[in-house]
C-alpha cells in the first residue's frame, strides 16, 4: 500500500532531548535509546469505519516519537499496518451489503486523508494484512513445525498458537490471569471455541468457510488470524529488538501480547518490542466512544464542518497520552482559540527571545510526551509576545518552525 503525503520538518535551534517513554512491560518510564536508526511498529487500522477521534489521538502521540526522534538526528524506520481482511470487516461489509475489498480501499484512503490533514508523519511501510499473507502462511508453517501452534481436529481445521510457547506470555500486558481471560473474550478471541488445548490459545490460520474469502495455501484454504500479521509485519521489516511497538491501550491485551509471543516463538529471540507504548482512550463527553453508543466523532466530520485540522490536533494533545480522556465542545473551542492565538504571535514581526520557550518544548515533550505542559510553554512565549513585544526579529520565526518540527502544528 502507498502512504499518505509527508510534510516538510524544519530544523530547530538549540540542543535536543533524548526521548523517555513509559514502558507498559516494565512500568517504568525509560530511555528509548535507539541507534542511528529508529525504529517503531504502530498497529494500523481495520478499514471498516472512518478515522475516530480515538484513532487520531494513539496516532498523534507516536507522531511525536517520530518528530523527537527526527529532532534527535536518528533516521526514522516506521512501519505501521492495514488488517484488511478480519471479521469486523467482514461483517460491516455484510450489513450493509457491500464488497468488502471496496470497503477497505474507501475507509483507508479516508484515514490516509485523514493523517495528511492532522500532518502526521507517513509510515516508511505501510502494509496491508492481504499483501501480506504469504509471509504470514510461511511463518504460520514454521510455528506448526516447531510445535508452538497446532491443528483442530474438526470440520474446519484451524490453525491455533499455543499462547504458553514462549515460557513468557503475560510479561508484556502484565494482565492477571482474570483479565486476560474477560479481554480476550472481549477483544476478539475465541475461548469457546471447541477442540482448542486452552481458552487462550490464539488462532494463526482460520480455514476456508462458505462464504468468506481465502486464499490457497499449503496450509489449506484459508485467511490470516489477527494477531500474527503484526508480527510478520514487524518482524520482515524491523527485526527482532525494534525500538518501539505502540498502539491504543486496548491492543496490550491481548493483541500486543500474542504479537510479541508470535515474533519470541518465530525467532527463538526476546523481546520483539524493547518498549511496548499504548496510548489512552478517548471519550465523549465523559463518555466512552464506540460504535455501539454511536457517538463517535470523525476526523472527516470534522474536516466536511470545517473544523482546522490544527486545532483538532491542538485539542488532542492538550492531555496526555496515556490518560484515558473525553472529547467535548470546550475541548475543541479551546484548541482553535489557542491556534489562533498562536499563530497572532508569530505572526509578529519580533518577540521576546525563543531558547527558553523551545527548551521549554523539549524538554516536555523528551518527558514521555508530556504535551499538556508542552503547550503551556509555548503558551507563556505566545502571552509574552503578544502583551510587552520584544526586540528578537527571529524569535517568531523560531517558535513557529519548533511547533511545527516537535508539535506537528502548522502555524
Amino acid at each position: 500500500m502507498q502512504p499518505w503525503s509527508s510534510v516538510h520538518v524544519p530544523r530547530v535551534p538549540g540542543t535536543p532531548r533524548p526521548l523517555r517513554l513509559f514502558d507498559t512491560a516494565t512500568g517504568e518510564v525509560r530511555p528509548t535509546a535507539p541507534g542511528a536508526q529508529a525504529r517503531m511498529y504502530v498497529c494500523g487500522i481495520t478499514p471498516y469505519d472512518a478515522t475516530h477521534l480515538g484513532h487520531a489521538a494513539t496516532y498523534l502521540a507516536f507522531d511525536l516519537v517520530h518528530r523527537i526522534w527526527l529532532d534527535n538526528g536518528h533516521e526514522v524506520h516506521y512501519v505501521q499496518n492495514v488488517t484488511d481482511i478480519d471479521d469486523p470487516l467482514l461483517e460491516r461489509a455484510d450489513r450493509d451489503n457491500e464488497d468488502w475489498m471496496v470497503l477497505g480501499m474507501r475507509e483507508t484512503a479516508l484515514f490516509r486523508e485523514d493523517m495528511e490533514a492532522l500532518r502526521v508523519l507517513p509510515p516508511q511501510d505501510f502494509i496491508g494484512a492481504v499483501e501480506a499473507i504469504p509471509e504470514i502462511i510461511e511463518s504460520v508453517g514454521k510455528l506448526l513445525a516447531s510445535g508452538a501452534a497446532y491443528r483442530v481436529d474438526d470440520e474446519y481445521p484451524d490453525v491455533y498458537f499455543r499462547h504458553d510457547a514462549t515460557g513468557r506470555f503475560g510479561y508484556e500486558s502484565n494482565c492477571t490471569a482474570e483479565e486476560m481471560d474477560r479481554f480476550f473474550a472481549e477483544r476478539g478471541g475465541d475461548p469457546q471455541r471447541p477442540g482448542k488445548e486452552h481458552p487462550l490459545d490464539a488462532l494463526l490460520w482460520r480455514a476456508a468457510r462458505p462464504g468468506e474469502p481465502s486464499w490457497e495455501s499449503e496450509l489449506g484454504p484459508g485467511r490470516p488470524g489477527w494477531h500474527l500479521e503484526c508480527s510478520v509485519i514487524a518482524l520482515n521489516r524491523l527485526r527482532m529488538g525494534f525500538d518501539v511497538q505502540g498502539g491504543g491501550s486496548d491492543l496490550a491485551f491481548p493483541h500486543h501480547e500474542f504479537s510479541a509471543a508470535h515474533a519470541e516463538a518465530l525467532t527463538g529471540e526476546h523481546p520483539f518490542a524493547r518498549h511496548y507504548c499504548h496510548a489512552g482512550m478517548v471519550g465523549l463527553d465523559g463518555e466512552k466512544m464506540s460504535k455501539s453508543k454511536g457517538n463517535l466523532v470523525f476526523v472527516s466530520r470534522l474536516r466536511a464542518d470545517r473544523v482546522d485540522p490544527m486545532a483538532v490536533r491542538l485539542a488532542l494533545l492538550d492531555g496526555h497520552y496515556r490518560v484515558d480522556r473525553s472529547w467535548t465542545a470546550d475541548a475543541l473551542t479551546a484548541g482553535t482559540a489557542r491556534l489562533a492565538r498562536w499563530r497572532s504571535a508569530v505572526a509578529l514581526e519580533s518577540g521576546p527571545d525563543a531558547a527558553e520557550a523551545i527548551a521549554g518544548l523539549r524538554d516536555r515533550l523528551s518527558d514521555d510526551l508530556d504535551t499538556e505542559r508542552a503547550l503551556l510553554a509555548v503558551d507563556a512565549w505566545v502571552d509574552e509576545a503578544l502583551s510587552a513585544g520584544g526586540a528578537d526579529a527571529a524569535a517568531p520565526g523560531a517558535v513557529r518552525d519548533a511547533v511545527d518540527a516537535l508539535l506537528g502544528v502548522r502555524l
